[in-house]
């Protein structure tokens, strides 16, 4: 793991470790620490309610392996994934002695068998997914899911789902809703939201367990906190409300390595399309990561990479394997490993500053990146 202080000491030990496997020099980091750290924050922030860890899309593309592990060693019980898919996978690393949420719940009856097989617990919001259960001869519990606003997934009757959980006998684990606005805490809805919520529990299922907010919500909306909170983004170290942070540290350090160092003379065109012309002569760095490796090409000609704390600008378009750096001024050497977010730069402003949020920076990391512990 990259240590948190001396970025340039950080980079050596990166620098080292690709010379000696021989293999692409592209890669995420991971301050497994950090995310230690961020579990014990939100820990304190849910007060007497617990964490339900959400580790979809392979822990926000930080690798399931690494992450989920980690949290259980830290003391996480319950876990969130997407479909019966990645619940599987997920058993198989944390074995039988944590709960694993399916959020999407169920497409058809193979899901099903795959949740009383790896005793998985899916959220239903259609009499079909009891039936599937049903023909699975599934054991287990579901969660209901209600929509009380945000029109995506969510039961529109969810007192005749419970009601169908009692005829066919199938237990309720509790039942929870989304926040569609918890990133903007004074938008209006936040509030119509939540006091539905509450409405629908005391009324339908006051002494099962209930799940209202995720990682924004934890700020917009903290009398709401309920049994169970479900943090996703916060895990990860990305702030979810920009405006207010609560001290979370980045888990991603996403890096690549200095291939070849150029000199450039004024009025050079650089990369594709010639959308950089050198303004002065100037020493051009060539890295090792593109798009192909989740690089935003958004960032040409306007983000930047990190080195021993020294900003250097992204010039040209950033092409699939390869991108270019403006460090005339820098110390940068063939070799050495830069940082395009991580420590140094926040996920946040980086994907602030290209439209974006960063959900899309972790998740866009590709597979051929690797992730290192």
């Amino acid at each position: 793991m990259m240590p948190n202080s001396e970025m340039s000491h950080s980079f050596d030990h990166q620098h080292h470790y690709s010379k000696t496997t021989a293999m692409r020099p592209a890669i995420a980091y991971l301050h497994l620490d950090h995310l230690i750290h961020n579990y014990r924050l939100l820990q304190q922030r849910a007060s007497k309610a617990s964490i339900m860890a959400v580790v979809k899309a392979d822990a926000y593309g930080h690798g399931l392996e690494h992450i989920a592990p980690t949290l259980k060693a830290a003391g996480c019980q319950s876990f969130a994934v997407t479909d019966a898919e990645e619940g599987a996978t997920l058993r198989q690393l944390i074995k039988a002695d944590a709960s694993i949420t399916l959020l999407s719940g169920l497409f058809d009856t193979n899901d099903a068998s795959m949740a009383q097989a790896y005793k998985l617990t899916p959220v239903v919001t259609e009499r079909q997914h009891l039936q599937w259960l049903l023909e699975a001869e599934f054991e287990g519990e579901v969660w209901l899911k209600i929509n009380t606003g945000m029109q995506r997934l969510g039961a529109d009757d969810p007192q005749q789902l419970i009601a169908t959980c009692h005829e066919l006998n199938i237990a309720l684990a509790g039942i929870m809703s989304h926040l569609a606005c918890a990133d903007s805490p004074e938008h209006p809805l936040n509030r119509v939201q939540a006091n539905s919520f509450s409405s629908l529990h005391q009324s339908l299922a006051p002494h099962l367990p209930a799940s209202l907010l995720n990682s924004a919500g934890l700020i917009a909306l903290p009398e709401f906190q309920y049994d169970i909170i479900r943090p996703g983004i916060a895990l990860y170290g990305a702030e979810p409300v920009a405006l207010e942070p609560m001290g979370l540290k980045p888990v991603m350090e996403f890096t690549g390595e200095v291939m070849q160092i150029r000199a450039v003379q004024e009025a050079t065109a650089l990369s594709y399309g010639a959308s950089f012309i050198a303004e002065r002569d100037m020493h051009v760095a060539l890295i090792c990561v593109g798009y192909g490796d989740g690089l935003p090409r958004a960032l040409s000609n306007h983000g930047a990479a990190s080195f021993e704390g020294q900003r250097l600008p992204i010039v040209g378009r950033i092409c699939m394997d390869y991108c270019l750096l403006d460090c005339l001024n820098s110390s940068l050497a063939v070799g050495d490993t830069v940082s395009f977010w991580g420590t140094s730069m926040s996920p946040n402003d980086v994907a602030e500053s290209i439209n974006t949020i960063p959900y899309t920076l972790m998740i866009g990391v590709n597979k051929r990146v690797r992730r290192v512990p």
